[in-house]
């Protein structure tokens, strides 16, 4: 009778509103919610890309003053902004180049996506700061 007996079952839980602080979200959970923020990021900053894009390449005087914007009072303001369309686009980027390999190479272990999303997360992290450098004039 005791090989007969029942296991207890594992108990799956809803996550209440109050738990989100103290959930520990695993590395590709993560990076999976970040590719969801930086998606909707750049769908919201897209009026300022194609703002962006229309004085940087309509002619040189609208050239002169696409950079006279970032170099004026408020040139802060639009560089954080073009900052987080460089975030936007990077980490977006990366956790789809990650999501693809995934798919091409069939690997959906659990070390595969810890490993895979630790890479996206650090070159877009990387890449991010060393384009933040350049954008706010440190080289």
């Amino acid at each position: 009778m005791a090989d007969n007996a029942k296991k207890p079952r594992p108990v799956y839980r809803n996550i209440h509103v109050t738990d989100i602080v103290t959930y520990r979200l695993p590395l590709a959970g993560i990076v999976s919610i970040l590719h969801r923020i930086s998606g909707a990021l750049m769908f919201l900053l897209m009026p300022f890309f194609i703002w962006m894009f229309d004085k940087s390449v309509t002619s040189e005087i609208s050239y002169d003053e696409f950079t006279a914007v970032f170099a004026g009072d408020f040139g802060w303001f639009f560089k954080l902004l073009a900052l987080g369309l460089i975030w936007g686009y990077l980490t977006h980027f990366c956790a789809g180049v990650r999501h693809l390999a995934m798919e091409i190479t069939h690997s959906y272990t659990k070390q595969a996506g810890k490993s895979t999303a630790g890479v996206a997360l650090v070159v877009s992290t990387g890449l991010t700061v060393v384009l933040a450098a350049k954008l706010f004039g440190l080289f």
